[in-house]
């Protein structure tokens, strides 16, 4: 058995996982997805306090909290943020980082950092309009998302502090000992900054790079194909 901890992006929540989590369950393997503060089902905590260390605490104290070693830790988008900070936190208990059409940031890079201007434009015109601090979300067909999925997709996301964006994220080093790393791009999906992730996989040994013809959410179109990709890791 296998303990997945399965990180959402933004806007999303633990929910966006369902058609992954039971797959892997089914295969019988241990697995956690959870809502980071201030979204969907959290969303009662929302708060211009809250931000990308908030999510790394999240998901590293949960992991220090249940006690999980030998972890494949998955992050969708700016999941891939969470991941490598919580993972620089508990290095020791996890073995394989996996990104899911995600940032794979350095020490002192923010999202806005690694997002194209036009994206980081249209975000802060959307957090101008909500106090300053929320972002509203991306619409689940810009994300070609399938429209089978989008109304549902839609109704689950919520704002997104801007500090999740904004702030920069700190590393001790020790997530450089992580050395069995997985990067999976959707590949209907245009994104330079995600391009620029894979070629920059492909050209790391540390990494299996994988495509999948889908659009941003693959766990949500394509739940079969990503699973077995993570199960390669299992």
């Amino acid at each position: 058995m296998t303990t997945f901890v399965l990180v959402h992006g933004a806007w999303h929540g633990g929910w966006c996982w369902v058609r992954v989590a039971d797959r892997l369950r089914a295969a019988g393997h241990n697995v956690f997805t959870p809502t980071l503060s201030g979204l969907s089902d959290r969303v009662h905590l929302l708060a211009p306090t809250i931000s990308l260390q908030t999510h790394i605490k999240d998901v590293a104290n949960l992991i220090a909290w249940e006690e999980l070693t030998d972890v494949v830790l998955v992050g969708h988008s700016y999941g891939g943020m969470v991941i490598t900070g919580a993972a620089d936190r508990v290095a020791d208990r996890v073995r394989t980082l996996v990104f899911v059409d995600a940032f794979t940031p350095r020490h002192g890079e923010a999202a806005f950092d690694l997002r194209a201007p036009e994206a980081n434009a249209l975000t802060l015109q959307g957090a101008k309009a909500n106090g300053g601090w929320r972002i509203p979300p991306t619409s689940a067909e810009s994300f070609m998302v399938n429209p089978a999925d989008r109304a549902w997709v839609d109704a689950k996301c919520t704002d997104l502090p801007i500090g999740c964006f904004s702030e920069k994220l700190h590393l001790s080093g020790a997530v450089d000992r992580i050395a069995d790393r997985v990067y999976v791009r959707a590949g209907a999906y245009p994104n330079p900054t995600f391009d620029k992730a894979l070629e920059a996989a492909r050209g790391d040994a540390r990494f299996r790079a994988h495509v999948i013809d889908c659009g941003h959410d693959i766990m949500v179109d394509r739940p079969e194909e990503l699973t077995a990709v993570l199960l390669e890791s299992a």
